[in-house]
């Protein structure tokens, strides 16, 4: 890689890791939420802090980060990668800097808010400055999903080994830090965004391109190109796929958003005390009080293991895209995780060492099927929209998805955890329905 490319990918690197950072360390903090709050007020009256409530909440948040993604999709080709990426940074330093300073599940929401609109916008500006500014974009490509799945999965776990010695608020501020260095850094960065496609720009406006003979423009120029050319992109085999994402989202909100909360009260995962682990010598040599001092909750932990776990189903879902076809792949991916979600409660029950078995399994399939229906994206797709093809796929994924976050909350304060992951097992069934009926259409 050229150092262009080493600059481009390094930022959007950056980016991508910060972005998976603090959107998979909201479930933490809202095992401290449920318990720290009992209202969430709402000028003349207010409402009960509840698994439903905060659901809602953590809905609106999750919810912005894929709507913001299709305008953001248009707004990249309009005022280019590095602002949006640079304002992304910004917004989500502020916003965890505001959730640090939270009185109250009001300015929580609000902080969750301002998280959502400016996270929406990196992934169409991060995607697109590595297509158009990296020669070596595999490369680059390879790199950024690294970053993102190192966000994942070290980014809660970081957040959890700061919560054994920190109150939630100073996590929150400590991690708002960074993202905000990193806007001021975007803002400055030497590169050329355009490097990888400036040689090969059609001469003069209007020109036609080799396929298809489609126009090249800097996106899409209006309300009624964007509705023709949503309504064709529908008219074909990608409405089979937006279902698919949507089965997805739904799935991993549904499953993540109260996970910490659910295995909190199952055995095992009982708060141990940190200097429980020190030396009896050590404790006497101190003068450190058995049970004194702050508690670990085993819980978090089993969190950030299973996310980690989802960097090696990232790797195979991967590998897996090149081997088998795309349907039957998906098929497979979503009816496992329909088996482990009607396994989940009766394992759970079982005892710790069959439920880590059970949660490396679920974390890795997690994962799986998202290179998965990337793939078939492009499958399903023609390249003149496939601009717009994965802002759709976004909006499902993290847009429609984010109401897994609110159905759970939902059903958790009116019904048991049973009929949680009954419910979720119903989803994973028709995201593994739906890949087959794509096999036949293919075929």
């Amino acid at each position: 890689m050229n150092s262009n490319d080493r600059a481009i990918t390094a930022l959007a690197s950056l980016a991508h890791g910060a972005v998976h950072t603090y959107e998979m360390t909201v479930p933490l903090f809202v095992v401290v939420w449920l318990t720290e709050f009992d209202a969430i007020p709402l000028g003349v009256t207010s409402v009960d802090v509840t698994t439903a409530t905060v659901g809602v909440v953590v809905t609106l948040g999750y919810g912005l980060f894929g709507l913001g993604a299709l305008p953001g999709g248009v707004l990249v080709d309009r005022v280019g990668s590095r602002r949006l990426i640079s304002a992304c940074l910004l917004g989500m330093g502020l916003s965890y800097v505001l959730l640090g300073l939270a009185p109250n599940m009001l300015v929580v929401a609000a902080a969750l808010v301002l998280w959502g609109i400016a996270a929406s916008v990196y992934h169409p500006a991060g995607l697109s400055l590595i297509s158009k500014g990296v020669e070596q974009r595999g490369t680059g490509l390879a790199y950024h999903g690294v970053a993102g799945n190192l966000g994942i999965g070290l980014g809660p776990l970081a957040a959890t080994v700061m919560l054994l010695f920190f109150e939630w608020r100073t996590v929150a501020l400590v991690l708002g830090a960074p993202a905000v260095l990193a806007a001021v850094y975007a803002a400055r960065a030497d590169f050329d965004e355009t490097a990888a496609v400036a040689d090969s720009e059609t001469a003069a406006d209007g020109e036609t391109a080799a396929d298809g003979g489609s126009k090249a423009t800097s996106g899409v120029d209006d309300l009624g190109e964007f509705l023709a050319e949503s309504r064709l992109l529908f008219a074909g085999g990608f409405a089979l796929v937006f279902v698919v994402v949507m089965c997805s989202g739904l799935y991993y909100r549904g499953v993540l958003t109260f996970l910490p909360e659910l295995l909190r009260d199952l055995p095992g995962f009982e708060p141990v005390p940190a200097d429980a682990l020190l030396p009896e010598s050590v404790r006497a040599t101190f003068g450190v009080e058995s049970g004194a001092g702050r508690r670990i909750e085993p819980q978090r932990y089993f969190y950030s293991g299973l996310l980690l776990v989802g960097v090696v189903g990232q790797y195979v879902g991967g590998k897996l895209t090149d081997r088998v076809p795309l349907g039957y792949g998906l098929a497979g991916a979503f009816g496992t995780l329909a088996v482990l979600a009607v396994l989940f409660v009766p394992v759970s029950e079982a005892g710790l060492g069959p439920l880590v078995a059970l949660g490396a399994l679920l974390g890795a399939f997690l994962f799986v099927v998202q290179p998965m229906y990337q793939a078939t994206v492009a499958e399903h797709t023609p390249s003149g929209t496939r601009g717009l093809s994965y802002g759709f796929t976004y909006l499902g994924v993290f847009g429609v998805g984010a109401l897994g976050g609110t159905i759970a909350g939902g059903i958790l304060a009116v019904a048991t955890t049973t009929a949680l992951f009954l419910v979720l097992a119903g989803i994973a069934a028709a995201g593994a329905v739906t890949g087959l009926v794509l096999t036949r259409r293919a075929d």
